[in-house]
């Protein structure tokens, strides 16, 4: 079935691929075939749109040119760099392979699949999307993008985050690829997902390839592609406590064992439910880190910060106390150097406020 489709459609490829080399976006990444720059633009546009993603890409470059100077870096500089991004393993990941690289390959970021594929943080699209950009390795590319595109050209409805439907969907695309120039036919399907065929509002208008296309001949693109709902999302209730000592502001330094690792953030409680503040003040925990003489100066509203598969409830709580009994990744810091800080990008905005930085 899938071959008969693809005959059907053997010019599918070119129009994309003419299409694609008038109307492409001029992206510094594409003006390249270095694949640590291409490394580089791929990670940082992970679950990130391009407008947002291209000012991070510029100060990475500005920093790290090459691989050596960005294995050299330390992870709260990464961190910093990367600050509002969200979805900060990414950043650690970079770094672990920066560093891999480093020393396995002397600081030559690898262009070939098989190689690429080992690397941490780099998955099988990654690994397609370097080495075809790279050095025109006959790997096709399978982002959000293509599967859009297939999905609807093609009238496939197998969901495209089960195990049948991501293995149709990447042999689609391995029969659809232009062995001859895969790295440009790779950018042409993602460039035409991103422009054109959107998730929503897709340009069908202005489509070249709309009179082929199943989903447009079927009113069908508010339809296709289908996803399963495997998401749950957890809630979750964040009590920051502000507590300021002169020009010095009391910190905490996460671990790698919850979301943020390893950023800065301030120290908190976190409870089951939003609590009342006469309850939050009986809290055990609060008069064994701050003693009994603990004065609410001012509370904040409650600020929703959506993650991935958590919905954080945060507020703010600014408190004056006599002692504190300093747990282990706790530590005062300066005002001025607080923007040195790497933090979430929920806590550095309130800090930023607070203090006018």
């Amino acid at each position: 079935m899938l071959i008969i489709l693809l005959l059907l459609h053997m010019n599918f490829s070119d129009e994309l691929v003419q299409w694609y080399i008038q109307n492409k976006r001029d992206l510094p990444w594409r003006n390249t075939n270095n694949a640590y720059i291409i490394w580089l633009s791929e990670i940082i546009l992970q679950q990130t749109r391009v407008e947002q993603g291209l000012p991070y890409f510029n100060r990475f470059v500005e920093k790290y040119p090459d691989v050596g100077s960005f294995a050299a870096a330390h992870e709260d500089d990464i961190l910093k760099l990367w600050q509002g991004l969200g979805y900060y393993s990414r950043g650690r990941n970079m770094l672990k392979t920066a560093r891999l690289v480093n020393e396995l390959y002397n600081g030559k970021f690898p262009e070939q699949y098989s190689q690429l594929i080992k690397l941490k943080g780099i998955g099988e699209y990654t690994a397609a999307a370097i080495s075809s950009f790279a050095a025109n390795e006959a790997k096709a590319v399978v982002d959000g993008n293509v599967y859009r595109v297939i999905a609807r050209y093609f009238g496939i409805d197998e969901p495209i985050n089960s195990t049948k439907g991501k293995k149709t969907f990447q042999q689609m695309a391995d029969e659809l690829l232009n062995h001859e120039q895969p790295g440009l036919h790779n950018q042409a399907m993602m460039e035409f997902g991103a422009m054109l065929c959107k998730p929503k509002n897709p340009a069908c208008g202005i489509c070249p390839v709309r009179t082929g296309c199943f989903a447009f001949i079927n009113n069908l693109t508010t339809t296709l592609p289908v996803k399963l709902n495997k998401l749950k999302v957890r809630d979750r209730y964040f009590n920051y406590f502000l507590i300021v000592d002169g020009d010095k502001l009391l910190m905490n330094k996460r671990d790698e064992k919850d979301i943020w690792a390893n950023m800065y953030d301030l120290p908190m409680i976190e409870t089951p439910l939003l609590m009342p503040e006469t309850e939050l003040l009986n809290l055990p925990q609060l008069s064994d880190y701050f003693g009994q003489q603990i004065q609410i100066l001012e509370i904040s509203p409650i600020y929703k910060h959506i993650l991935t598969h958590q919905r954080l409830h945060v507020r703010f709580i600014n408190i004056q106390v006599k002692n504190v009994n300093l747990e282990q990744n706790w530590f005062y810091t300066d005002v001025e150097s607080l923007q040195k800080l790497a933090m979430p990008k929920i806590i550095f905005i309130f800090i930023k406020n607070f203090f006018n930085l």
